[in-house]
């Protein structure tokens, strides 16, 4: 690939291979701060219950040093020197140390840039920005990335890396780096993407379908992300409906009961308007009062089994469902509790009732 300093007018050449000399020359002072910052940030999540899937760090190589220290601005005149972008590059850039911290879930992201941003004692926040907020405005589609500008404060290993950089100054500990937060799938499109866009082979044999197919992968990784956090924030609802001291403990109101309902059978459904009233009043019946009762009963063993036995003919609705289940856990006390009275003259639901039990009865024999 033909970089920066392929093209770098000859007339600054002198300066920024300088430049980059320096920077062989201190890298290794530079790597051991990217060490320590790695290990800071990693001590934060440790005492954190906002937990990273990786945390991983470099130091920019020589190479990539010397071309980005060698982009330009171009000259207002053909004849003129370009100003070169970073004049004093060991001191403009702020991506000589870099740490990347993989979260799981988009809203994770958030939480752990503001758990960093919360380390006043370590870092200064100078920057924060998020990389695909531009393509959001736009309606175009980019990977996502927060990239935070941190700032040591008096740290020892950065007054290391001063001293051996400029003994004439007096070291203050102070130092700019970056961190990046995203995601691990536009982790894995970054990281895919940058090695075919940037890493790629000489960019004559680009092609503009490259960037359509960037463009849907990242229109598709959207998606995805999007529903495995939809995933996370249904587990989080139905892991409250087992917490005794909290959701668990809810009472079983009619709206309770389709808000249950919903979120552990949602392809089980009533029309939109309909009262769960009668609902209450089944469960009631067996003293079956709370949300976490509700979850227990639902459940997919139950509800398997139940289907099998009776071998539906037309998918039930809540209604038939939910009386089956009881009916599969109670057996003939359902009956007797919700059904008319053995002596009625007219009885439809205990026979119906008992045709259905006597079918469990059956099934349960059959499987034993």
């Amino acid at each position: 690939m033909v970089s920066a300093w392929d093209t770098l007018d000859d007339r600054l050449r002198p300066v920024v291979q300088a430049s980059t000399d320096e920077y062989a020359r201190v890298r290794p002072a530079l790597e051991a701060v990217t060490a320590e910052m790695e290990a800071s940030l990693r001590a934060v999540f440790d005492e954190s219950t906002v937990k990273p899937l990786f945390i991983a760090s470099r130091t920019k190589s020589v190479e990539s040093f010397r071309d980005k220290a060698s982009r330009t601005l171009p000259p207002e005149n053909p004849d003129e020197v370009p100003t070169l972008l970073f004049p004093d590059p060991l001191r403009n850039l702020t991506d000589l140390v870099g740490v990347r911290v993989i979260m799981t879930l988009p809203h994770e992201v958030d939480e752990a840039a503001n758990l960093i941003k919360r380390q006043r004692a370590e870092f200064d926040c100078r920057g924060d920005r998020e990389k695909d907020i531009g393509s959001i405005e736009s309606g175009t589609y980019g990977y996502s990335s927060r990239h935070l500008i941190l700032r040591t404060i008096q740290n020892d290993t950065v007054r290391e890396y001063h001293r051996l950089l400029d003994p004439s100054q007096k070291p203050n500990g102070s130092y700019l780096f970056e961190v990046q937060i995203r995601t691990v799938l536009a982790h894995a499109w970054s990281e895919i993407e940058h090695d075919i866009r940037f890493k790629a082979g000489d960019p004559r044999a680009w092609s503009p379908y490259f960037d359509r197919q960037f463009t849907a992968t990242a229109a598709m990784l959207e998606t995805v992300e999007n529903e495995f956090a939809e995933l996370h924030e249904r587990y989080e609802t139905v892991t409250g409906f087992w917490d005794e001291e909290g959701e668990g403990s809810a009472p079983l109101t009619p709206n309770r009961i389709r808000h249950v309902w919903m979120t552990l059978l949602p392809h089980v459904n009533r029309k939109a308007g309909d009262d769960w009233g009668w609902a209450a009043e089944l469960l009631a019946a067996h003293g079956l009062k709370t949300t976490m009762d509700l979850a227990g009963l639902l459940q997919a063993e139950a509800i398997t089994e139940v289907r099998a036995a009776l071998d539906h003919r037309y998918s039930p609705g809540p209604d038939r469902l939910l009386d089956d289940l009881l009916l599969w856990r109670f057996g003939k006390k359902h009956i007797d509790l919700t059904a008319e009275p053995e002596d009625a003259p007219s009885k439809p639901r205990r026979e119906s009732l008992g045709r259905r039990y006597r079918q469990m009865q059956l099934y349960r024999a059959r499987e034993a």
